[in-house]
């Protein structure tokens, strides 16, 4: 192990309500054009220059949310960097060049046919056949509509051989960056993100005989990821949107009892790779998606939440911040958070410009704190901003969490 464990348990909000961020924060312009160019010309040189600029960036990302006031900071993704327009994909795609027995030139996400699914049954279909994206087609694929996502990928990742981990250096060059940049600014804990197992593995399958077997084996791949990261002493969040998000890429619409049976397999695969890690080092973070969208295929939080909290970690993270979920702030008056277990509400959102006011930050973390209790209450984002609104108003809308819970706060502790 290149880091010793650490013994500490995850910090909850003991004596004012602790903050945090779900990971992609924005990247610097040299650093996103440092990466361009290794891309492009992948040389002992370009990648040496990247890795410079990579430290100084992480270690000030680490220290300017110190200096907002954000507890519990990330790295900002930023060893997973990507260009302006899709550095939020960077989350999952990041995992294409560490993972073993894929084809990186496969077709086009969007080339590949929509499967349809035989009663009971649940199979994706391509992302252009999304449900949300047919019911608002036009605004899609509108270049002025404020939605649109660009054309569609040239290249898809294709399973083509046994899924194996090959991303060591990469992971391990990102533990060391973020844990010099913790101890620069003096921080204590910090998380670092790495995609689940449900999520890697929405790719096109030409190897596994079945879809279970294919998520198990990235599952055993990724896991390699998560113990170096919890073995780093660090807190690790797996981002898994498909638990959530995934419903809407099934066409027509599913049962909801059969794509919950879909969606268990994905924890169940997520479990099967956390096995013998400590829970209380571990978040899962959930969402629908944090594309600028209507959403109005999304699935209810009702509908997903006890699937959620199956799986095998202290801390689960999900949007509560956005107009299409706020609402649902509810669930938690009729479902039972078990015992030793914390949530991590986003309380802003990336799906607007607006930048929230602190009070009504506030007035989101009261709903949670009442329901639940103020010690199992961390105040978060609804997913990553770096990609999503502008620098300034990804900074401006940390600022009004860390604002907004110090509100909370004195309503609580007095």
């Amino acid at each position: 192990m290149p880091f010793p464990s650490f013994a500490t348990t995850m910090r909850i909000s003991s004596d004012h309500i602790l903050t945090t961020q779900v990971g992609s924060l924005p990247r610097p312009e040299d650093l996103i054009e440092a990466n361009q160019g290794r891309e492009a010309n992948p040389t002992p040189a370009s990648d040496r220059h990247f890795t410079d600029l990579l430290q100084a960036a992480v270690t000030g990302v680490v220290r300017r949310q110190k200096e907002i006031g954000i507890d519990i900071p990330g790295d900002g993704e930023f060893g997973k960097a990507m260009g302006h327009k899709v550095n939020y994909r960077a989350w999952w795609s990041y995992s294409f060049n560490r993972l073993g027995g894929l084809d990186l030139a496969g077709p086009g996400i969007n080339a590949i046919p929509p499967q349809r699914s035989r009663p009971g049954e649940i199979v994706l279909s391509s992302n252009a056949d999304r449900r949300d994206r047919q019911k608002f087609l036009a605004a899609y694929t509108d270049p002025d509509g404020g939605i649109y996502t660009g054309p569609p990928l040239p290249h898809w990742p294709i399973c083509v051989g046994p899924i194996t981990y090959k991303g060591h250096a990469a992971i391990k060059a990102d533990i060391a960056s973020f844990k010099a940049a913790l101890k620069t600014a003096g921080v204590d804990e910090g998380f670092m993100t790495s995609v689940g197992p449900g999520s890697a593995a929405r790719l096109a399958n030409a190897y596994y005989k079945t879809d279970e077997e294919f998520v198990f084996a990235c599952a055993d791949a990724m896991r390699e990821e998560y113990k170096a990261i919890v073995d780093a002493g660090l807190i690790l969040q797996i981002d898994d949107p498909s638990l959530a998000e995934s419903w809407d890429v099934v066409n027509p619409e599913p049962a909801v009892e059969d794509y919950q049976k879909f969606s268990m397999v994905r924890v169940e695969a997520l479990n099967h790779a956390l096995r013998g890690l400590p829970q209380d080092r571990i978040r899962l973070h959930l969402c629908w998606g944090s594309w600028h969208g209507p959403h109005t295929t999304d699935i209810p939080m009702k509908d997903i939440v006890n699937v959620m909290l199956a799986a095998k970690c202290q801390a689960y993270s999900f949007e509560a911040g956005n107009v299409r979920h706020e609402h649902e702030w509810t669930v938690w008056e009729d479902v039972k958070l078990p015992d030793g277990k914390i949530v991590l509400p986003g309380v802003v959102s990336h799906a607007t410009n607006v930048v929230e006011h602190p009070e009504l930050v506030a007035q989101r973390i009261l709903r949670f704190t009442k329901s639940l209790g103020r010690e199992r209450v961390i105040a978060s984002t609804d997913c990553g901003l770096g990609g999503r609104v502008h620098p300034m108003i990804a900074w401006a809308k940390l600022e009004a969490l860390v604002a907004g819970a110090a509100l909370a706060t004195r309503e609580l502790w007095g």
